[in-house]
């Protein structure tokens, strides 16, 4: 060991902590919404379109905001930018628990995703500039491992809190962890001198907002409106016509909001597909379970909690078990058999959906579904940080997580489409309040039938993934994105903001 890299090390920890933190902020607020929603949108007695964007307006603004923030950490520099993302997300928390009505709720659930955006436009990067390489795949998945914290404590919580004091105290909750994690930041992370300033990418930002919500209208609202509606019709010609100009511009302009050199390394491309096809498969599983437990089985919100919690449970155990083996085994491989595992998850939940099976089968597969998760998540992250240069580290990091973002925002909007495209348009609000059981067994009957579309679309996405991450790990193409050098000690902290510079999140 050389000199100082025991203090190193020791603040390596430190920054995995106050990082650990904005993930346990960031996911309790995502998990606990999705338990809590059907009391949120019949106390406004707001429709399917609100109750969509309740969810897809912080999903869409999180994912184009990474990207800005990203760069402009640049400028202001990343703790600050950091710490600021705090500051904003628990304002914004305490304000959407004061909302008078569902549209206001739905803007500061904006204002939030843009706190959320300057916190996860750093995590990843404030970790991988800290860490010695040796010990970047353990600290990696104990990072991965407070989200699965966050997302296991949060559907229980959410769901005795909206029992107990009304839906409002699904944001105030957020107020005192964002308040210590404000802190505890403040005290923790050094002061670093901000990299090179670079220019944002506005006109590519524009377009990313523009087609990404034209394409999240088009799915949100044709499972509401129908596939041939006005609305639907718009949202998919914007994303079709604004697509090719935006891969047109960013191949152009010297700072791009997305660089698109990087997918010339085969790696690089299949692991991206892979955790998009991935992201897409699974991350709404917690959310259209709790609805289908309100909703088909009229459980209340804490009882629906408790009954989706072995997803988060599952990749509670797998995250950091598989940080640990990263140590010992190839990254891509373990992406791989995180995949497979996801895959027999959603199968088990396809195959016992609406039918008579016990609790207990659909807990085996909503625990599978979660342990692959937490396997692939910890696995292809650190195998697609882990190979970028040093000086690539943002802009890889930025890259990974809007790839991530859109399996996220999609199969949130896909997933949720799908449920409630074969229902009468009468009876589709009645998914979202949690009121479908109070409807005719015809209108039972589509909503299961629902469910297995969107089952079935979500295992053949985890298929795809799947084949996507053992193309990763047998493919033989020369690498453009070197591996990182394993070296004894992390780069010199003071560098931590000019490694990182042209950060895209």
């Amino acid at each position: 060991m050389v000199t100082g890299d025991a203090e190193v090390r020791r603040y390596a920890w430190l920054v995995l902590s106050v990082t650990s933190l904005g993930m346990v902020l960031t996911g309790l607020n995502a998990s606990m919404l999705n338990v809590a929603l059907p009391r949120v949108v019949g106390h406004f007695h707001a429709g399917a379109f609100a109750a969509n964007w309740l969810l897809l307006s912080f999903q869409l603004v999180n994912t184009v905001m990474i990207l800005v923030f990203g760069r402009l950490a640049d400028i202001f520099g990343r703790r600050e930018m950091y710490l600021v993302g705090f500051a904003v997300f628990t304002a914004a928390s305490f304000l959407a628990g004061l909302a008078p009505d569902i549209g206001i709720v739905i803007g500061l659930r904006a204002v939030q995703a843009i706190g959320s955006a300057m916190i996860l436009a750093n995590s990843s990067a404030l970790i991988t500039a800290a860490f010695p390489a040796d010990l970047l795949a353990q600290g990696m998945g104990i990072y991965m491992g407070t989200i699965s914290i966050a997302s296991l404590i949060g559907p229980s919580l959410g769901g005795a809190l909206v029992a107990a004091a009304g839906w409002r105290w699904v944001f105030w909750f957020n107020v005192p962890v964002g308040v210590v994690a404000t802190i505890w930041g403040v005290a923790t992370l050094r002061r670093v001198d901000p990299g090179p300033r670079e220019k944002v990418d506005v006109p590519g930002n524009v377009l990313v907002f523009l087609f990404l919500g034209g394409l999240l209208l088009a799915l949100s609202e044709g499972g509401t409106l129908g596939w041939s509606s006005p609305a639907v019709v718009v949202g998919g010609l914007a994303f079709v016509l604004l697509l090719p100009p935006f891969l047109w511009w960013e191949r152009r302009t010297d700072h791009p909001v997305v660089d698109l050199t990087l997918f010339r390394d085969r790696h690089f491309t299949l692991a991206s597909t892979a955790a998009f096809f991935q992201t897409l498969a699974r991350f709404s599983v917690v959310l259209i379970f709790a609805l289908l437990f309100q909703s088909r089985y009229g459980d209340d919100p804490f009882a629906a909690g408790l009954k989706v919690m072995p997803v988060p449970l599952g990749m509670l155990i797998a995250a950091p078990l598989t940080g640990y083996l990263g140590r010992r085994s190839d990254q891509r491989r373990l992406s791989t058999w995180g995949s497979v595992v996801t895959t027999a998850g959603l199968v088990v939940l396809l195959l016992t959906i609406g039918g008579s099976a016990p609790y207990g089968v659909v807990a085996i597969g909503l625990l599978l579904s979660g342990l692959g998760t937490g396997i692939f998540l910890t696995s292809n992250t650190t195998s697609i940080m882990a190979r970028a240069p040093e000086d690539r580290l943002g802009i890889v990091n930025g890259v990974r997580l809007m790839v991530q973002n859109c399996g996220i925002v999609i199969g949130t909007a896909l997933s949720l489409a799908l449920i409630t495209s074969p229902l009468d348009a009468s009876a589709r609000r009645f998914v979202y309040s949690g009121d479908l059981a109070h409807l005719s067994g015809r209108h039972v009957d589509q909503l299961v039938s629902g469910y297995r579309w969107a089952l079935s679309v979500m295992v053949v996405a985890a298929v795809i993934g799947g084949l996507a991450t053992w193309g990763e790990d047998h493919t033989g193409v020369r690498r453009l994105l070197p591996r990182r050098r394993v070296t004894q000690t992390a780069p010199p902290v003071s560098d931590a903001t000019a490694i990182t510079h042209a950060e895209g999140g």
